[in-house]
């Protein structure tokens, strides 16, 4: 089988994190097909590992790690390190976390890829 790496971006409609209450940010990745949905899912291309490494943190601060097949997407929530809106803290509602999750590349087979 024949593979090919693609950026998360490009098998992706919707990247994003927002606010989920005063002290979680939670990520959605929803992607576009449900082939790649689905082998992205059965080999654990994403996991909590891979996000927590991406991240940098410790799995303390992952609360929720979830594959959520009605929308075809991975879901996690962290624990924020300071509260929403206390001093020090840099992103209010959250809204500015994901860009590290654009640096997922995928291994997927070309003929998931051509359908």
């Amino acid at each position: 089988m024949s593979t090919t790496q693609v950026p998360i971006s490009k098998v992706c409609k919707t990247i994003r994190s927002k606010n989920a209450g005063i002290d979680q940010i939670t990520f959605d990745i929803i992607f576009e097909d449900k082939d790649i949905y689905d082998y992205v899912k059965s080999e654990g291309l994403i996991s909590k590992k891979t996000i927590l490494e991406i991240y940098g943190i410790e799995e303390e601060r992952m609360s929720v790690f979830v594959y959520f097949d009605p929308a075809k997407a991975v879901k996690f929530t962290l624990n924020r390190t300071r509260a929403s809106g206390n001093p020090g803290e840099h992103d209010l509602y959250g809204s500015q976390q994901y860009p590290p999750l654009f640096n997922i590349e995928l291994e997927l087979p070309d003929e998931i890829l051509e359908t």
